[in-house]
């Protein structure tokens, strides 16, 4: 698919959830992403610290790799994401994503493929309505050989164990009125390869090795919800559909470890989410924190669902304990 096609998609999307948000009647979400008075949109590049029914389709990323070599033009990929989740219990949850890639270099063939399939699973271990605060621990599983080499997917898996956080500060004085709608999510990890490093075996006859360190995945986004601005401190007399808006910004970062790495690699990401009844709109920039971590900054685009609003009958409960 071409960037032109790719465009002509993101244009509809985009029409498409500006009819969602002119049809959409204003109402609170159910089970999901609550402590107490607190609600937590789903955020893009840091996962959330709820488990819920959900389902992320699409998220649309644009992205320019820079040239392997002088002279050589870059190269434009372009993701189409899904992400779905799925409560087992009320507080246990399971997580399915899979990522299509078309990678565009002027004057070649698109290459196409499907990275590697991720596998997770989330328990919610405590909730403080008081205090509006939610905290999970999980992993996430890339699975080897689920995706194709040629788009760049790992022939390793990789399993990250980690802590989520969500903390709103609507606790504050009310003397401190305007800083009581922000919230901070985050998380903490630690990535596991299943190789220590891959051996790539070159024409000439020489060998490439490539090491595979632990890493430390860390992240935070911090959110200004409007929507609780006008709900628990002062109304702004705005028309609904911008009531409805989380201006956030994330932060994604990872460290190396060991195995002769160190360093650390990430994004800042601005962007701004819109939460309706049944569906949330999400879009955000992605900024390289040094050189290391790229040269130009990444567009991502989301279609988020809250299936259990969706379809109460099906996903309005956990498969068990209901």
């Amino acid at each position: 698919m071409n960037d032109t096609r790719s465009l002509a998609i993101a244009r509809r999307l985009a029409a498409g959830a500006a009819l969602g948000i002119a049809a959409a009647v204003p109402a609170p979400v159910s089970a999901h992403g609550f402590a107490g008075a607190r609600f937590f949109p789903a955020t893009i590049a840091t996962d959330d610290p709820f488990v819920a029914d959900e389902l992320s389709a699409p998220t649309i990323t644009w992205q320019k790799n820079p040239a392997d070599a002088p002279g050589v033009p870059a190269q434009r990929e372009t993701d189409y994401s899904l992400d779905a989740a799925r409560r087992i219990t009320d507080r246990f949850g399971i997580e399915l994503g899979a990522t299509w890639k078309t990678l565009r270099t002027p004057g070649t063939v698109d290459v196409r493929g499907l990275d590697n399939l991720s596998v997770g699973a989330k328990y919610q271990f405590f909730e403080s309505d008081a205090h509006e605060a939610i905290a999970s621990v999980g992993f996430d599983w890339d699975v080897a050989h689920s995706g194709a080499a040629r788009v760049g997917a790992d022939p390793f898996s990789t399993v990250t164990p980690a802590l989520f956080f969500g903390k709103g500060l609507g606790d504050l004085p009310e003397t401190m009125p305007w800083l009581r709608p922000i919230a901070v999510t985050g998380l903490v990890g630690v990535g596991i390869p299943s190789r220590a490093s891959t051996s790539t075996r070159n024409d000439d006859g020489s060998v490439d090795v490539e090491r595979h360190p632990h890493t430390l995945e860390w992240g935070l986004a911090f959110e200004y919800s409007i929507p609780y601005l006008n709900a628990n401190v002062r109304g702004t007399g705005w028309p609904d559909v911008f009531n409805r808006l989380t201006p956030v910004v994330e932060l994604a970062m990872s460290t190396a470890l060991d195995r002769g790495s160190s360093g650390t690699t990430g994004t800042v990401n601005p962007g701004l989410l819109w939460d309706g009844r049944t569906v949330q709109i999400a879009a955000e920039a992605a900024i390289p924190v040094n050189r290391a971590s790229g040269s130009y900054v990444e567009w991502t685009l989301q279609l988020h669902f809250f299936l259990d609003d969706l379809f109460p009958k099906t996903f309005g409960h956990p498969l068990v304990g209901s």
